[in-house]
């Protein structure tokens, strides 16, 4: 049989050299590219073994670092591409791959040749605490993999550690086409009543873009907050909750096809069978095994602790919610989908400011010289833009970012808007790492994504506040990745960083966005630059802490229900997971939703991401970064010997030290939860 086009053709993976070439890669080249680079790692690491020469950091790890690295830098775009511009073809390579991948890491774990060469070279001394750091990492996460399991068991980890990955991919997917491919066409303007004209026009245009008339509504977050928040028609309301609410479960609208329920019940046992290979009791101790916090008990008593000081204020504001939905409006009993609705209500009467009001002052280029802006002061770079270069979609922007001596620190790629066959949600993700040696000088490169409302009717995208503090967010993280100065991808960046830390740069960001001196920088009317009225930036500041402690138990509500399914988890005992979220939620919550709430279905964050009984993580590291922004508040928000001091002990040095070292260096202390309820709101 004559080889195909595709392979007479070179392959864009196997030759990029800088920045991929988006618009050469195509889903034929990915499988023929995954599968050459795991032949040639095998075989490079088995030859790195089989060497005569005492093995050393230069003639091993270093060309190991090399090998993963380059896997690492051609998946990315494939597995970012599957993200952002999802197609049937597209998937079917990525999901291809994944078992591959999964057996190759699992083979690496199991290594027992390469484990105790490791331990040699570890052994052996002469090395920088960077490179001394690295090892033990390594050695730590072989242990992690199986390496010191019997045959048998070895067998069945790599069995489990496949299926895991193939089913979290599973899990986005049924989430991704279950929100796509619900919508519903508006043909009478009056069902839109109350909507902001934003959102009416972005309506339209989803309309006109799937070739219909009127309007459309979708469940994409810059179409769905407007309606919850601003609908007058609650059977509107209702019914787009219902939707979002039960997405990939057996009660979603359209059908039970992208039900994730078993999936979910596989995932937790699969899990709890890994850890119990291992050693551990539940795959909470597993999981707390490369963070910060030292146990089951310290994790739950920290976020009981949070919990108890919070509900209280909680349960206020809630009663203050219906009294006023009951006294103004006449609704005796408020429902799920009339939280958000009679909220904004009581936000203007209170406040007299809305997130539409405000959206005028918020334009795309405006936030971003901004946001540039305040990354300059405080730690002194520049972030410019750079045209020409290749990327998924027309809409997304490139930036470089230089140092105070004019040296490049990195890239990357920013996109903003949604758009179908784009999942949901906002992150940070790497294409490159920093990576020195004598023969390779990498600079770290990263993609920043989001889901904002687009530009519409010749406007620029104009951002609500609460986009606004997304962008901060995801930037903070990309700072992380940037600005490292640690040579090893490993523990550079946000590698190896305890993962109840690594939200840290990312949270500590947000508080930018509330500063007078950086909103001056931040915001100014799309169409003559004018600044926020005193007035309205008195009353936005005011609004701040709205409802704080509705949305911190909300949050513990998560974090408690991820972590006790994943403690508590019995194999005897299936089926517990929403009796789990019924207990939380008697425990903590104070809003509780509709039976038919399938919220789980839709949590990929433990179910297909990295926060499995980690998602405690955010509320960790949330007091890190309040803690830590008090510093600034007292020196001085811009203060540069502040930001330095951030940059040099967090930012510059990614996983390469113990994360309590590093913020007790820049500190001076241990963090305290004082500071996160004070900015929060919160009288305990």
């Amino acid at each position: 049989m004559p080889p195909s086009p595709v392979e007479k053709m070179p392959n864009p993976l196997l030759e990029m050299n800088g920045l991929p070439p988006f618009d050469q890669i195509e889903p034929e080249h990915v499988e023929p590219a995954i599968d050459t680079l795991l032949a040639e790692n095998r075989q490079r690491i088995a030859e790195l073994l089989e060497q005569s020469e005492p093995v050393t950091w230069e003639n091993l790890v270093q060309p190991v670092e090399l090998l993963e690295d380059r896997l690492q830098r051609t998946w990315s775009p494939i597995s970012h591409m599957n993200s952002v511009v999802n197609s049937e073809a597209l998937r079917s390579a990525y999901n291809a791959c994944l078992p591959k991948l999964s057996a190759y890491a699992t083979e690496m774990g199991h290594n027992e040749k390469l484990f105790q060469a490791y331990r040699r070279v570890l052994d052996a001394g002469g090395l920088s605490p960077v490179q001394r750091k690295l090892l033990e990492n390594a050695l730590r996460d072989f242990h992690l993999a199986g390496v010191d399991l019997p045959a048998a068991k070895k067998s069945r980890f790599k069995e489990v550690a496949q299926e895991l990955s193939q089913l979290g991919s599973q899990f986005e997917e049924n989430l991704l086409d279950s929100s796509h491919d619900w919508s519903k066409s508006i043909s009478q303007r009056d069902d839109l009543a109350g909507l902001p004209e934003s959102a009416v026009n972005l309506a339209q245009q989803n309309a006109r873009e799937r070739g219909q008339q009127d309007w459309l509504l979708t469940l994409e977050l810059p179409c769905y907050i407007p309606v919850m928040s601003y609908a007058d028609n609650r059977e509107l309301r209702r019914e787009m909750y219902r939707a979002y609410a039960t997405r990939a479960s057996d009660q979603f609208p359209l059908g039970a096809q992208w039900d994730n329920g078993p999936i979910m019940e596989r995932v937790l046992a699969l899990r709890h069978e890994m850890a119990s290979l291992l050693g551990f009791a539940n795959y909470a101790e597993l999981s707390l095994a490369t963070k910060m916090a030292r146990s089951c008990d310290e994790v739950i008593g920290f976020l009981d602790d949070l919990a108890r000081r919070s509900r209280g204020q909680a349960r206020k504001e809630l009663a203050e919610l219906e009294e006023f939905a009951r006294t103004r409006y006449g609704v005796q009993h408020l429902q799920a989908w009339d939280i958000g609705y009679y909220s904004e209500k009581l936000r203007q009467h209170r406040y007299d400011v809305t997130q539409e009001e405000l959206k005028p002052y918020f334009p795309e280029d405006r936030v971003l010289s901004g946001l540039f802006s305040v990354a300059n002061r405080l730690y002194g770079i520049r972030i410019t833009e750079v045209a020409g270069v290749t990327a998924w979609d027309p809409s997304v922007r490139f930036f470089e970012i230089r140092d105070d001596s004019g040296a490049m620190r990195g890239q990357f790629y920013l996109d903003l808007y949604a758009r179908r066959q784009k999942r949901g949600g906002a992150w940070m993700d790497s294409y490159s790492n920093r990576l020195f040696t004598e023969d390779c000088d990498q600079l770290p490169v990263a993609y920043l994504t989001c889901n904002f409302s687009p530009p519409i009717g010749g406007l620029p995208a104009l951002f609500t506040h609460d986009e606004v503090q997304t962008l901060f967010h995801e930037f903070g993280h990309g700072l992380h990745h940037l600005l490292t100065r640690i040579d090893f991808p490993a523990v550079g960046g946000i590698n190896g960083v305890a993962w109840d830390a690594v939200e840290l740069p990312s949270q500590l960001m947000e508080n930018w966005c509330w500063e007078p001196e950086a909103l001056q920088l931040i915001s100014g009317h799309f169409k003559d630059g004018a600044p926020i009225p005193d007035t309205l930036l008195q009353k936005m500041r005011a609004a701040k802490d709205f409802q704080s402690g509705m949305q911190m138990v909300r949050q513990l509500e998560f974090a408690l229900f991820d972590f006790r399914i994943h403690s508590e988890y019995d194999p005897a005992k299936r089926g517990r997971i929403y009796p789990i979220l019924q207990e939380v939620r008697a425990a903590v919550a104070v809003v509780h939703p509709p039976e038919f709430n399938r919220f789980p279905h839709s949590f990929s964050h433990i179910f297909a991401g990295g926060y499995a009984a980690g998602y405690y993580s955010y509320k960790w590291a949330e007091v890190l970064s309040a803690d830590a922004f008090s510093l600034f508040e007292e020196n001085g928000v811009f203060d540069r010997a502040t930001g330095r001091a951030f940059l040099e002990n967090i930012l510059e040095r990614g996983g390469s030290e113990d994360a309590m070292e590093l913020y007790v260096r820049f500190r001076g202390r241990e963090p305290t939860v004082d500071p996160l309820l004070k900015h929060s709101g919160i009288v305990s």
